[in-house]
C-alpha cells in the first residue's frame, strides 16, 4: 500500500508538473496574442495620426480588425465608386443625355443604396454606439437612404400608373459625397461654409436693404419719365424689374447698358449709378470677402486645433498600448518600436527605419521615450530620400578620360551657376525669336541654332551627372526638357523635309512645331526663384483645390437637378439647317426678339445633366448671366430669376470668396513658415551621421527629387559604408493644412496630451481649452 501510494504520489506529481508546463505555455501564448493585439491597436492609432483621421473607434481586438478592414483602400475605392455611380445616374435618367429604362436605373440605384447602408453598418461596428448616434453625418446618410428609397418606390408606382411625377430626392445624392468618413476634407470645407453663413447673413441683409432702397429711388427717378431700353421696353417701370437690374449691376454684367437710357436723358443721372456701384459693388462686396475671410480663418483655426489635439491624443493612446517601465519612466523598447514602424509603414527601407530610430532614440538608449514617440506620425510624413552613390558609367568604362583635367573642367562648368543662367538667357532670346516673323529666313534658320544649344545642354548634363539619376522617375523637368527638345527636333526635321520636296499641304506638323517651341519656355518657371515660390504654393494648395472642386461639383449637382426639373424642355437647340418655324427663337415664341435668342444661346439649356453643368459654369463666370436669367424667366415665370440669384449668392459670393480666403491664407503660410522642428531634427541627425547629400546650388534641381534607390540589406551603419545617402525631399509637396497644423503644434507644450477624444470632436471656435495655445502665427 505504501509503495502504491508513493507511485500514486509520483504519478500525481508528474501530472501536476505537466499541467503546470501546459499552463505556462498557454500563458505564453496568451501574452503573445495580447502583445500582437496591442501592436495592432497602436498601429491603428499611429496610422490615424499620420493621416489625420479623427474617427473614434472601439479598442477591442474584433473592432480593431474591423477598423483595419474599414480603412482598407479597396473599401474606400468601392465607396467612391458607388458614390460616383449614384451621381452619374442623372446622366441616364429622364431628362437624360443617354436615356435608359427606369427599371435599369432603379436597380443600379438600389445597389448603390445597399452599398451605402453596408458601409454605414460597418462603421457602426467599429465606433462606440453613443458616438455613432450623435454623429450628424451618420444620421444624414441614413435619412437620405430612406428618402431615396421612398421616392424611388413612389416614382416607380406612378410610372406604372402612367402618372407624371418628379424625382425630388435626386438633389439629396451629394449628401453621400459629403458625409461619408472618406470625404472628411470636403466635409470640412462644407462646415466652413455652414459656419460662415450666420455672420455673412447680416451683411447680406444689409446689402439687400441697400439694393431695395436704391431700387425704390430708381423707380421714383426714372419710372415716370417714359424712357425706353435699347430693346424698346419700358425703362425702370416695374419695381421687381428694377431690383433685378440693379442686382445685376452689382455683378457689373449689365454695365453700362442699364445706365445708358437715364444717362442719355440727363448726364447728371450718372451720379446715381456711380454712387450705387461704389457702395454695393466695391464696398459691400469687399465687406463680404472680409467677413468670409475672417470667419473662415476662425473656423480653420478650430479645425486645425481639432486635428492637432486628435493627433496628439492618438499618439498618446498608441504609446500607452506599448509602454513598459524603464527605471522611473515609461518607454517603448527598440524592438517593439521597429515592429510598430514596420507595420505602419511597410514600404520604407531598413536604412530609413534606422534613421528614424536614431532621431527618436537620440542617445541610443535602446528605447524611445514618450515625447520622442509622439513625433513619430510627423516623422513618417516627412519624405526622406535614400540614395545610393553611383559611379558614372563613363568613369567605369574609361576612367582615365573621365578623370582627366579637361573632363573635370567641363563638369565644373556644367555644375556652375553660370551654366544655368546662360541657358536661362538662351531661353529668353528664343522666346523673342518665336514671337518674330516665321517667314523671315534668318528667324526660321535660327531655330536650328537653338535646337543645337538645347541638345548640347542635355548631352553635357548626361556627361556630368549619372544618367540613371538624371532620368529618375521623379525628375520631371529633366524628362520634360528632353522629350520636348527631341520631339521638336523630329518635328522640325519632318517639317523641313516636307517643305523641301514640295509636298507640304497641311498645317498640322507646323502647328506641332510651334507648340513645342512655346512649351520650351515653360522651363524658365523653375529657374527663377520667385516663380518657383509661386509654383510651389500652387502645388501645395492643389489638394485643397481638389477638395473645393468636389464641394463645387456637389453644389452644381443640386442646382443642375433643380434646373432640369424646372426648365427641362422649355428651351431647345436646333441645327442651322432646321426648318422649324421657331428654330431662331429656341423653339418658343416667348423668346422672339429677346437678347437670349439674338445671342444664339439656345444650346444653353437644362435638357440634360451635361447642358445644365455648362450653363452653371457660364453663370459662375458672371458675364451675361442676366441674359440667361431673363431668357429662362420669359419661358417660365419672372420668379425663375430667383433660381439664378440664389446660384450667384451661393457660388460667387460665398464659395468663391471662401476659396479666395483659402488662397490668401495659403500664400501667407507659404511665404512665412520656416522648416518644422521635426524636419530640423532629421536633418541634424543626417548631418551628424555624415550621410547628407550636398545641396550644391548648381545641381540643386538634379538632386532635389533624386530617385530613391533604397535597399533593405544590412543595418544602418553598414549601408552607410556602402555609400548610402539621405536627404529631406523637396518641401514643395507639403499641403497647407499640414503647414498650419505644424504651426499650431509648435505651440502645444510637450506634456499637454489634450482633452479626451469626445471633447476634441465637439470643439467649437468659441471653446477655450485650458492649455489652448494662442495660434498667433497663423491667425
Amino acid at each position: 500500500m505504501e509503495e502504491m501510494s508513493e507511485a500514486e504520489v509520483a504519478s500525481n506529481g508528474n501530472f501536476s508538473n505537466g499541467e503546470n508546463r501546459r499552463t505556462e505555455g498557454e500563458s505564453h501564448i496568451d501574452v503573445n496574442i495580447a502583445d500582437e493585439q496591442n501592436l495592432l491597436l497602436a498601429a491603428a492609432f499611429v496610422y490615424d495620426a499620420q493621416y489625420n483621421r479623427n474617427i473614434h473607434f472601439e479598442t477591442s481586438p474584433e473592432a480593431v480588425r474591423l477598423y483595419y478592414f474599414y480603412n482598407h483602400w479597396i473599401m474606400q475605392v468601392a465607396t467612391y465608386f458607388f458614390i460616383t455611380v449614384d451621381l452619374l445616374l442623372a446622366v441616364f435618367e429622364e431628362p437624360a443625355v443617354y436615356p435608359l429604362p427606369f427599371l435599369a436605373t432603379s436597380i443600379v440605384e438600389v445597389l448603390c443604396l445597399l452599398a451605402f447602408f453596408g458601409r454605414l453598418v460597418h462603421f457602426s461596428k467599429v465606433t462606440p454606439r453613443s458616438i455613432f448616434w450623435k454623429d450628424t453625418k451618420n444620421i444624414c446618410v441614413m435619412v437620405t437612404i430612406v428618402l431615396n428609397l421612398i421616392d424611388l418606390i413612389i416614382y416607380g408606382a406612378l410610372i406604372i400608373a402612367e402618372i407624371q411625377s418628379v424625382r425630388w430626392s435626386r438633389v439629396l445624392r451629394p449628401i453621400y459625397l459629403i458625409n461619408f468618413a472618406e470625404s472628411r476634407q470636403i466635409r470640412r470645407a462644407f462646415r466652413s461654409i455652414r459656419n460662415t453663413l450666420p455672420e455673412i447673413m447680416y451683411v447680406f441683409l444689409l446689402f439687400m436693404f441697400s439694393v431695395l432702397l436704391f431700387s425704390l429711388m430708381a423707380l421714383q427717378l426714372f419710372g415716370n419719365r417714359k424712357l425706353k431700353t435699347a430693346e424698346g421696353e419700358p425703362y425702370f417701370a416695374n419695381y421687381l424689374d428694377v431690383v433685378f437690374n440693379l442686382y445685376v449691376l452689382v455683378t457689373t454684367a449689365n454695365s453700362p447698358d442699364v445706365m445708358m437710357p437715364a444717362y442719355d436723358h440727363n448726364p447728371w443721372y450718372s451720379i446715381f449709378f456711380i454712387a450705387y456701384i461704389i457702395l454695393n459693388t466695391y464696398i459691400f462686396m469687399s465687406v463680404f470677402l472680409a467677413v468670409v475671410y475672417n470667419n473662415y480663418r476662425k473656423h480653420l483655426k478650430n479645425e486645425i486645433r481639432k486635428l492637432a489635439y486628435m493627433k496628439r491624443r492618438k499618439m498618446v493612446d498608441a504609446f500607452n498600448a506599448l509602454k513598459v517601465k524603464e527605471g522611473s519612466e515609461f518607454v517603448i523598447k527598440e524592438d517593439k518600436w521597429k515592429q510598430l514602424v514596420k507595420l505602419v509603414a511597410p514600404d520604407i527601407s531598413n536604412s530609413h527605419r534606422e534613421l528614424l530610430l536614431r532621431v527618436s532614440d537620440d542617445e541610443q538608449n535602446g528605447y524611445v521615450g514618450k515625447d520622442a514617440f509622439i513625433r513619430l506620425a510627423d516623422l513618417l510624413n516627412i519624405k526622406v530620400i535614400t540614395m545610393k552613390t553611383r559611379m558614372h558609367p563613363l568613369e567605369s568604362w574609361m576612367p582615365h578620360v573621365y578623370k582627366s583635367a579637361w573632363s573635370r573642367f567641363i563638369r565644373r562648368v556644367v555644375q556652375h551657376k553660370g551654366f544655368v543662367y546662360a541657358y536661362d538667357g538662351i531661353i529668353l532670346v528664343n522666346a523673342i525669336f518665336i514671337a518674330l516673323d516665321e517667314n523671315n529666313p534668318l528667324i526660321s534658320n535660327a531655330e536650328w541654332v537653338f535646337l543645337a544649344f538645347y541638345l548640347v545642354e542635355i548631352l553635357l548634363k548626361l556627361y556630368t551627372y549619372d544618367p540613371r539619376s538624371f532620368f529618375a522617375k521623379n525628375q520631371f523637368w529633366n524628362w520634360f526638357d528632353t522629350l520636348i527638345i527631341v520631339a521638336a527636333l523630329i518635328a522640325t526635321i519632318i517639317n523641313t523635309s516636307l517643305k523641301s520636296v514640295g509636298q507640304y499641304s497641311s498645317q498640322q506638323v507646323l502647328d506641332i512645331v510651334f507648340i513645342l517651341r512655346v512649351l520650351r519656355l515653360i522651363r524658365i518657371i523653375d529657374s527663377i526663384q520667385r516663380f518657383r515660390v509661386i509654383m510651389n504654393t500652387l502645388i501645395n494648395i492643389l489638394p485643397t483645390m481638389l477638395t473645393f472642386s468636389g464641394l463645387l461639383i456637389a453644389i452644381y449637382y443640386v442646382f443642375a437637378i433643380l434646373g432640369m426639373e424646372i426648365f427641362n424642355g422649355k428651351i431647345r437647340f436646333f441645327p442651322e439647317n432646321s426648318t422649324d418655324p421657331y428654330a431662331q427663337e429656341c423653339g418658343t415664341s416667348a423668346l422672339k426678339d429677346s437678347a437670349f435668342a439674338k445671342s444664339k444661346y439656345c444650346k444653353n439649356n437644362f435638357n440634360d445633366l451635361g447642358s445644365a453643368f455648362i450653363v452653371l459654369v457660364e453663370l459662375t463666370v458672371v458675364n451675361q448671366w442676366h441674359v440667361l436669367a431673363n431668357g429662362f424667366s420669359l419661358v417660365t415665370h419672372a420668379a425663375a430669376r430667383l433660381y439664378f440669384i440664389a446660384f450667384h449668392v451661393v457660388i460667387v459670393i460665398l464659395i468663391i470668396n471662401i476659396f479666395v480666403a483659402f488662397i490668401l491664407e495659403a500664400f501667407f503660410v507659404e511665404y512665412s513658415l520656416e522648416k518644422s522642428e521635426v524636419e530640423t531634427a532629421i536633418e541634424k541627425k543626417i548631418q551628424e551621421l555624415g550621410m547628407a547629400v550636398q545641396e550644391d546650388a548648381s545641381s540643386g534641381n538634379l538632386v532635389e527629387n533624386m530617385e530613391s534607390c533604397e535597399t533593405d540589406a544590412g543595418t544602418f551603419g553598414e549601408t552607410n559604408q556602402k555609400g548610402l545617402m539621405f536627404r529631406i525631399a523637396s518641401k514643395r509637396y507639403r499641403t497647407v493644412d499640414a503647414l498650419l497644423q505644424r504651426m499650431f503644434e509648435s505651440e502645444i507644450p510637450p506634456e499637454d496630451e489634450g482633452p479626451p477624444i469626445e471633447d476634441i470632436l465637439n470643439f467649437s471656435p468659441n471653446d477655450l481649452y485650458i492649455h489652448n495655445p494662442t495660434f498667433h502665427t497663423a491667425a
